[in-house]
Formats: structure tokens, C-alpha cells, sequence
């Protein structure tokens, strides 16, 4: 009797945690058919397990990509990778937000693959009207190949961080005050891709493709798009507001102070926690940033990387 009580128990604990999980996914994971479009890639690109997992692959012919249905001005975008497995060299796998045209804004997540057992390079980015030059480059403290890992874009009115399983790698700070641009004016989607570029992704270059490993596949799952400023016809769905020349999703004081309540993210900065971790990244595993690149900028470094209150 009692072990017949104790399967019952058993098998309702096992149906709870199904159920509980399947609620997580739907809830928090996002749908990739609801969310997302596949641009190119003539089939390379998959969507798997009724929408809950995605995949890119690269051959020698093409590589793949996707977009989100949604433009955002503003939000805390989350995504989890499994990048390539093995001899990645010469790939690239993208996670970023950008808008369009020649003076368009992004904000870039770059993943440099390598030899097998050779660190990924991640490489971040901001444009702003379309100037770039804002590289900060790292290694990972584990290998993002063996499992899925949340890479993390918040993008607010005051600042834009990077962050890899909630631990912040880079800060860009909104100096706008100083003369920097900021993206804050134009509505962006979230794009992701893989493609060769071996004429410069590892080891600058040395290092191609090996064609007899594709093709090579990049996974994604648990997209959480729900913490973003969804921008249509004109319109934030923060706000009421319909001006997008606004660095804030509105230009009522007291709306914008309702939308900060009920969007904490849009007004989020690092405590001090977060800010010793930072540090801790980008003294152990930061391996290039444009602000100490003295050689680049000859002239001198640009102006935000003189400012005292920016991290670089």
C-alpha cells in the first residue's frame, strides 16, 4: 500500500514539473514562429519542437538567419546559444538589435569561432547613426559550446549593458551630454545569423573554414523578448507616445515616470554587485578595448573613453 501511495506521489510530482515546465517555456521562453522570421538561408534555418527551438547552420554554400517580427525602442532582450560545436574556425555566429539604412543603430553581440579546445571570442559593439568603432572583445570562462548559456542585451535610455548568465561584461553609458551619440531614437529588431568570414575571424584570418566539419550549426532556445518597448505605427507600447525623437519613451514627465514603474528595466544600472563583477570580467577575460588602443586613435581615444563616468 505504501508503495503504491509513494509511485502515485511519484508520478504526480513527475506530471507537476512537466506541466510546470511546459508553463515556464510558454510563458518565458517565447515561440519562435510567433516571434521571429527566417530571412535567409534557402532552409538552413530550422524552427524544431513546436517553436521552442531554433537552429543555424553554415556550409560552404550559404549560412542563415533570422529577425523578429517586433521592433523595439528600448528593452531587456534575453536569448540562449549553444554555438558551434568543435572546429568552428572561421564562423561567425550573430545576436544583435539593429535598426536600418546607412545611419542606422546597433548593438552587437559577435561570437569569433576558433580551433577545437581554442577559446570563442565574443565581440561586442555600438553603433549610433551609423558609427561604430566601439569593439570591446572577450573570452568566456567556460565553453559555450557543451550548453546553452543566456546572453543578455538591456537597453535603456541611460545606458546599454552586455551580460552573459546575468553576469554584466560591458557597460556603454548614454554621454550624450559630452558629445557621444546613444541609440535612442530608432526602433530596432533583434537578428541573429551564422556565416563564414574567415578571411578575418581567427587568428586574423590565418585560420579558414574546414569545410569537411559543416555544416556548422548554432541552437537557440528560451527567447524573452516580454521586458521591451514593442514599437509600432509610430507608438511605444511603454507609452501612449508617438514621437520617436524622444530619448525616452515619452515626453510627459508624469508618463514617463508611470512607465519606469512598471518597467523597472527602464531605468536599471549596475549595483554594487554587478559593478564587481564587471570589473572582474574585463580584468580576467577581456582581451581588446578600443579605449586603451592608442594606436588606433593616434589623433587621440574618442571622447567617452576620457569621461569618468563611462566603463570601458
Amino acid at each position: 500500500m505504501a508503495a503504491s501511495m509513494l509511485l502515485i506521489v511519484s508520478m504526480a510530482l513527475m506530471l507537476w514539473y512537466y506541466s510546470l515546465a511546459i508553463w515556464f517555456q510558454l510563458a518565458y521562453g517565447g515561440n519562435f514562429y510567433q516571434d521571429f522570421d527566417l530571412t535567409w538561408g534557402d532552409g538552413r534555418g530550422k524552427i524544431l519542437n513546436n517553436g521552442t527551438l531554433l537552429t543555424l547552420s553554415l556550409d560552404r554554400a550559404s549560412g542563415s538567419g533570422f529577425q523578429t517580427k517586433n521592433q523595439f525602442l528600448f528593452g531587456k532582450i534575453d536569448m540562449q546559444l549553444r554555438l558551434v560545436h568543435g572546429n568552428s574556425a572561421g564562423t561567425v555566429t550573430t545576436y544583435y538589435l539593429s535598426s536600418q539604412g546607412p545611419n542606422h543603430d546597433e548593438i552587437d553581440f559577435e561570437f569569433l569561432g576558433n580551433l577545437t579546445g581554442d577559446p570563442y571570442i565574443v565581440h561586442t559593439n555600438v553603433y549610433s547613426q551609423g558609427k561604430g568603432n566601439k569593439e570591446q572583445q572577450f573570452y568566456l570562462w567556460f565553453d559555450p559550446t557543451a550548453d546553452f548559456h543566456t546572453y543578455s542585451i538591456l537597453w535603456n535610455p541611460q545606458r546599454i549593458i552586455f551580460s552573459v548568465d546575468g553576469i554584466p561584461i560591458r557597460e556603454f553609458k548614454n554621454l550624450e551630454s559630452i558629445g557621444v551619440a546613444f541609440p535612442n531614437k530608432q526602433p530596432m529588431r533583434m537578428y541573429s545569423s551564422i556565416w563564414n568570414a574567415d578571411d578575418w575571424a581567427t587568428q586574423g584570418g590565418r585560420v579558414k573554414s574546414d569545410w569537411t566539419k559543416a555544416p556548422f550549426t548554432a541552437t537557440y532556445r528560451n527567447f524573452n523578448g516580454a521586458d521591451a518597448c514593442i514599437w509600432s505605427a509610430g507608438k511605444s507600447s511603454c507609452t501612449n507616445s508617438s514621437s520617436s525623437d524622444s530619448s525616452l519613451p515619452s515626453n510627459s514627465s508624469s508618463s514617463s515616470s508611470s512607465s519606469s514603474q512598471n518597467n523597472p528595466w527602464l531605468t536599471q544600472q549596475l549595483d554594487s554587485m554587478s559593478q564587481q563583477r564587471l570589473k572582474w570580467v574585463q580584468k580576467k577575460y577581456m582581451i581588446y578595448n578600443y579605449c586603451t588602443d592608442t594606436k588606433r586613435f593616434p589623433q587621440g581615444l574618442p571622447r567617452e573613453c576620457n569621461a569618468t563616468t563611462v566603463t570601458s
